[in-house]
């Protein structure tokens, strides 16, 4: 068979491959709130964002690309690339340093994000850039500015949304800090984990805009007031991401010693949410404390507040008697 014929069959998996992958996220009620982004699922080709990925193998990583010399290698490479599911886009020394995050997910957050025609939308970590093309898709390429801290990540997502035939703006540089000279937005979404809310986004968006990312392990949802308040609750959603690398990063608390809790606790998903987020200002016994006496909270009870130069999260009331400071 001819490379040319190959190459079409693999256009075709890819076209199938999509469509399979729009039907799993349409059952998934991902994009109930807002179906206009299915569209953009649909016609957006996530395999160019993914011209290889590494998969996980005992003893490290196992590069799966598209342009390797065995025909079923690269169907293996489609289907990976429209299964839902992360992909582990750049790994350096045994670490993730990048990742393609599940697509349903991606859809959920789009969704969340609430935007509207004419918005103007910052992305803080550019990825491999599918999610900046999706954005693009919907809103307009003028529209869409996405920012990355390290340059190969930027030129490798300004590659493949061209292949895509996207144009958004790429920039290098910390996304703490914002893309001033893109400002206003309308709609902030981080694809990495905030460890706090960077002072410089708000001061860059229009009164009313919604900023979405990861934080601790959940999505946080704020609504800005205005260049010095943002405040909003964390969404039902688990989010895994990996973190904002920048200018203002606070350094990690050491890992917490949980060996006295109930095993119960140290496993359920909601108390490390919790530890999490109140990581180096609540003891792991006083939160466990909290835990149980509050019923073991859902996520959409905790919420953050931005106020001047002070931040912190909240169970149930920012004026309550639970919370606690962020860096």
């Amino acid at each position: 068979m001819s490379a040319h014929a190959l190459d079409h069959d693999l256009d075709d998996l890819a076209t199938l491959a999509r469509a399979a992958l729009v039907r799993e996220i349409d059952r998934s009620g991902a994009w109930d709130a807002d179906p206009v982004w299915r569209e953009a699922f649909e016609a957006v080709p996530r395999h160019l964002f993914v011209p290889y990925y590494y998969v996980g193998v005992v003893g490290g990583f196992e590069r799966v690309w598209g342009e390797d010399p065995d025909m079923r290698a690269r169907e293996r490479w489609i289907r990976g690339a429209y299964a839902d599911a992360p992909l582990a886009t750049r790994v350096r020394d045994g670490e993730l340093v990048s990742s393609s995050s599940q697509p349903s997910l991606m859809a959920k957050m789009l969704t969340e994000l609430e935007v509207r025609d004419g918005d103007a939308v910052l992305e803080i970590g550019a990825g491999t850039g599918y999610n900046a093309a999706l954005l693009a898709h919907r809103l307009g390429e003028d529209l869409v500015t996405t920012i990355d801290l390290d340059a190969e990540i930027t030129e490798s997502a300004r590659r493949h949304l061209d292949t895509a035939g996207y144009h958004p703006t790429v920039v290098t540089g910390d996304g703490a800090r914002g893309v001033p000279e893109r400002a206003p937005f309308d709609r902030i979404i981080a694809t990495c984990t905030l460890t706090s809310i960077p002072h410089a986004w708000l001061p860059q968006c229009n009164p009313g805009a919604r900023i979405l990312a990861p934080f601790a392990t959940g999505l946080i949802a704020l609504r800005v007031r205005d260049a010095g308040h943002a405040e909003g609750r964390f969404l039902h959603t688990p989010a895994y991401f990996v973190p904002l690398r920048g200018g203002i990063r606070p350094e990690q608390p050491e890992p917490q010693h949980l060996g006295g809790l109930p095993r119960r606790a140290r496993g359920h998903e909601l108390f490390r949410f919790l530890l999490t987020l109140t990581a180096g200002r609540l003891d792991p016994y006083e939160a466990y404390t909290l835990w149980e006496r509050e019923n073991q909270p859902v996520r959409e009870r905790y919420g953050i507040t931005v106020s001047g130069e002070r931040a912190w999260a909240w169970l149930d009331d920012p004026e309550g008697p639970y919370a606690w400071p962020l860096p």
